[in-house]
């Protein structure tokens, strides 16, 4: 073999990712929260950029239009122009802002009570909250009381005396030691705690959650219906007492879209009303008009006028898509719309993507994330993306569809004889969906619906 260094012309084609290019991309995935956010890094980083906060979704209607030429230094200047501007005098209320949130936790909540206690020594209530300072989100304590004993210097008595005050206190049954003690705890003060339900907490609690009630009756000598009002007893406690403390991060769902149906027609709005309209600074404007500028400073000026007029095609563009993506949606699902999730039609991506003209990971990324408020409730764009089960006259259904079936006849089933999968299997093959028992369990177990056995009740 001959192996020699020489210069060689070659022509190929390649994709060229430019940072531009990047960033179209990552602003089309990006939710209207999401986008508001990145916004705000790069008016941050970018002196030109100014936010405005706007009010208001841009009201687009349903049939197509010839995209005009837009003036994107007009569309970022400091005038808002043609249908994108809004009133300034418009109100800027967010009904988010007047949620209310949790005044305390659990810990200032048992704190407050242990104040309200009377003839207590100042050791007592050092063991008390410290005690109060183990307990774990859901209310249970996290330590042992020998280990409290041993940590505190103090005997295990007047631990064990502390940890019996705090569990009188609200929440019932909060700093108990394990799930046991937490229903007993909840049973003695309703005055419900009679031998047999605490042998059925204390024993068979697993017995209990697994629906073995036969096996209960056989070790308690009691009747299948006696297991059954017990059962219903206890799981109408609490096992976590102190979940609703736990102050965890509040998220909402802002719609990225809106569908309305007006005089008949369904018509798509694009919510901007969260995504502060992108504008240039005044200021820098104008040291770009000034002939005297220092060249550095111009070009510094100029390049991140650039930025900000690729940033605004680039969220426009996202607009656009969107609202197209969401157009072809509609008249794919219109009978969802007008009738409800039985008439959800099954769709793929790659269908929306052939009626938009856009390439199928484009569909992905506008629908990523982003959610629609629609007549019949707020739903995940990829929730109308559904696979398709083939019925008896050759159509097809959607699987939405089938679960909301499945959901109905168990919701409808007797009790005391539940619906088994073979039996669901069998009911909708008779209402001509056909589909496998195993797919009925999968959609079943997906819906949080127990199995026949867990489900069957013996009064």
């Amino acid at each position: 073999m001959n192996m020699s260094f020489g210069l060689f012309q070659e022509q190929t084609l390649k994709l060229v990712m430019t940072p531009e290019l990047r960033q179209a991309i990552t602003i089309l995935q990006y939710s209207a929260l999401d986008l508001r956010s990145y916004l705000q890094d790069q008016a941050a980083e970018n002196p030109v950029i100014e936010l405005q906060e706007i009010s208001a979704a841009v009201e687009t209607p349903m049939e197509q239009k010839p995209t005009p030429e837009i003036d994107w230094k007009e569309l970022i200047s400091n005038r808002a122009t043609g249908d994108y501007s809004l009133a300034r005098s418009e109100s800027t209320y967010n009904p988010l802002d007047h949620v209310h949130a949790p005044s305390s936790n659990l810990y200032q909540h048992l704190k407050e009570q242990l104040g309200y206690t009377k003839g207590l020594t100042r050791g007592q209530r050092k063991i008390a909250l410290f005690l109060i300072g183990n307990l774990d989100e859901k209310g249970y304590l996290e330590i042992e009381t020998e280990e409290a004993s041993r940590q505190l210097g103090v005997d295990l008595e007047e631990v064990e005396d502390m940890l019996s005050l705090i569990q009188h206190f609200d929440p019932v049954g909060v700093a108990a030691r394990n799930l046991q003690e937490c229903l007993l705890l909840q049973l003695q003060h309703t005055g419900l705690d009679d031998e047999k339900t605490v042998q059925v907490i204390e024993q068979h609690l697993d017995d209990l959650a697994q629906n073995r009630f036969s096996r209960i009756a056989e070790k308690l000598k009691i009747d299948l219906q006696e297991v059954q009002t017990i059962a219903d007893l206890v799981r109408s406690l609490n096992p976590r007492p102190g979940a609703a403390f736990n102050q965890t991060e509040t998220r909402f769902v802002m719609p990225d879209v809106t569908v309305e149906k007006v005089e008949g027609e369904y018509v798509v709005l694009v919510n901007e009303s969260s995504t502060p309209r992108l504008t240039i600074s005044r200021f820098y404007e104008s040291m770009l008009k000034q002939t005297n500028s220092e060249s550095e400073a111009r070009q510094f000026i100029q390049d991140k006028m650039n930025a900000a007029m690729w940033l605004a095609k680039s969220i426009e563009q996202r607009r656009l898509t969107l609202l197209r993506v969401m157009q072809a949606i509609v008249e794919k699902q219109i009978d969802f719309f007008e009738h409800g999730v039985d008439r959800l039609k099954p769709m793929t991506q790659k269908e929306i993507a052939e009626r938009v003209g856009l390439h199928e990971s484009t569909v992905s990324r506008a629908t990523s994330n982003k959610y629609v408020q629609t007549p019949r409730g707020v739903f995940e764009l990829k929730y109308f993306f559904t696979s398709a089960l083939s019925t008896a006259n050759g159509d097809a259904a959607s699987s939405e569809s089938v679960k909301r079936r499945i959901k109905a006849l168990v919701d409808a089933e007797d009790r005391s004889r539940p619906l088994s999968d073979q039996k669901l299997t069998e009911l909708l093959a008779k209402e001509g969906i056909e589909i496998s028992r195993r797919t009925v369990a999968k959609y079943r177990e997906e819906l949080m619906i127990p199995s026949s056995a867990k489900r069957k009740r013996y009064a």
